[in-house]
């Protein structure tokens, strides 16, 4: 019996996927829930599981876009496994007369065309050009034209008589724009993923759609490198997992929410919704892409909370098992570019959410504290947002928010008890 395996819906919404990659080829065994593809939706990238064991047959190729429900391979699962030295997928000869003697035939073409082309008389050879002491030599009024313009006569094709450079060559001789040089000069053409043209739909248009603006400040990161160093150690050995700067700058972003409900909002045609939660998408970089997470409820989370959550959540995303659905919805979004070195940037909306927080590299700067110059971990932050609904007011006093949690983030983030907000 053929058993036909059709496209199952990566989630809600999505209509169509794209076969990223075959894990197998058309005649290989396959054993049941074994991973056979690949397929991109405009959301992430799945594996697609085997409902059966047999031998498998691909009905569709690497690239094609499909819709959910439509039969992209066949399964005999009346076929026998494969023992000993088979191979799983058979040769083309093996595919049937027609097959095999369509190959044979292209190759009885091909012989035949090499045998013609190798007993055809070659083709005469152009004529050389006549040569002479004058070939490629400028006359004076030529020359002071290629000199003016930076031109040697090398450069140029003479049409004078035994091709001597004229005047005229010179004034029409256009310089060139550079030689190249003994390096490649080849290109290669690699087709989008639909997870890539999805983000690049979704960035334009919101480029097109939203009056987008930023706002930068800066912060002094020396108050959390303490606590870091000093309690780095205790936080791990109780909790499993390191105390790292995702967990702060969360909990300070989900106060600056409480305190500006109006970042934590999103536009719906004429209607202005604002969440009582706060679920926040944190970029990540992952194999096939950015793809962003959601922290859910993560103004019930604690420093340990978060810090499991976004662990767990990069690690599926770095090994590409990630749903759908834990990188749908989200009110705001946190990315990190310093973690390429980023000094400073504009980050882009994650629509259909209204703000989001772009963090930088830490960078050793000089700064003035009461009245001393002295040298303080800095971090350049960036709010960019929909000034459609958040005024500039809302905008700059909810980064300026995030900032004063950052620097005093035992008073503000933990209630002034670093050992009961850390759980040690």
């Amino acid at each position: 019996m053929a058993l036909e395996m059709k496209v199952p819906s990566p989630g809600e919404s999505i209509t169509e996927v794209e076969i990223a990659e075959w894990l197998v080829a058309t005649g290989d065994w396959v054993e049941k829930d074994q991973a056979i593809a690949e397929v991109d939706s405009d959301k992430a990238t799945l594996e697609l599981p085997a409902e059966a064991s047999g031998i498998i047959t691909l009905l569709a190729e690497e690239g094609d876009a499909v819709a959910v429900g439509a039969v992209v391979c066949l399964i005999d699962t009346d076929a026998k496994k494969p023992t000993g030295d088979v191979k799983d997928a058979p040769s083309s000869m093996d595919k049937g007369d027609e097959g095999g003697s369509s190959n044979v035939e292209k190759e009885l073409k091909k012989d035949a065309a090499a045998t013609k082309t190798a007993d055809s008389p070659k083709a005469a050879a152009p004529a050389q050009a006549k040569e002479s002491y004058a070939s490629g030599t400028a006359s004076p009024a030529a020359k002071k034209i290629l000199d003016e313009k930076g031109m040697n006569s090398g450069s140029v094709t003479g049409s004078g008589r035994d091709g001597r450079i004229t005047k005229n060559d010179a004034v029409q001789a256009v310089p060139s724009m550079g030689t190249p040089g003994n390096g490649t000069r080849g290109e290669s053409r690699t087709k989008l993923s639909m997870l890539r043209r999805k983000v690049a739909e979704r960035l334009v248009e919101v480029k097109n759609t939203t009056a987008m603006l930023t706002t930068f400040n800066e912060v002094d990161m020396k108050p959390i490198f303490d606590l870091r160093s000093d309690y780095k150690d205790a936080f791990k050995d109780k909790h499993g997992v390191g105390l790292g700067f995702m967990s702060f700058f969360t909990k300070a972003v989900v106060r600056a929410l409480e305190l500006y409900p109006a970042v934590n909002s999103m536009i719906d045609e004429k209607e202005m919704i604002t969440f009582d939660y706060k679920d926040i998408s944190i970029a990540v970089s992952g194999p096939k892409g950015l793809m962003v997470p959601v922290v859910r409820n993560a103004e019930n989370l604690s420093f340990r909370g978060v810090e499991q959550e976004v662990k767990r959540l990069a690690i599926r995303a770095r090994d590409g098992v990630i749903t759908v659905d834990e990188m749908t919805g989200g009110t705001f979004t946190i990315t990190n570019g310093g973690v390429f070195g980023s000094m400073m940037s504009t980050p882009i909306i994650n629509p259909p959410q209204s703000a989001i927080l772009g963090m930088h590299n830490i960078i050793e700067r000089p700064v003035v504290i009461d009245g001393n110059i002295v040298a303080r971990p800095m971090m350049y932050l960036a709010v960019s947002y929909d000034h459609r609904i958040i005024d500039g007011k809302e905008s700059v006093g909810f980064l300026v928010a995030i900032k004063e949690a950052l620097e005093d983030p035992i008073n503000l983030l933990m209630g002034g008890d670093v050992k009961k907000g850390l759980e040690l």
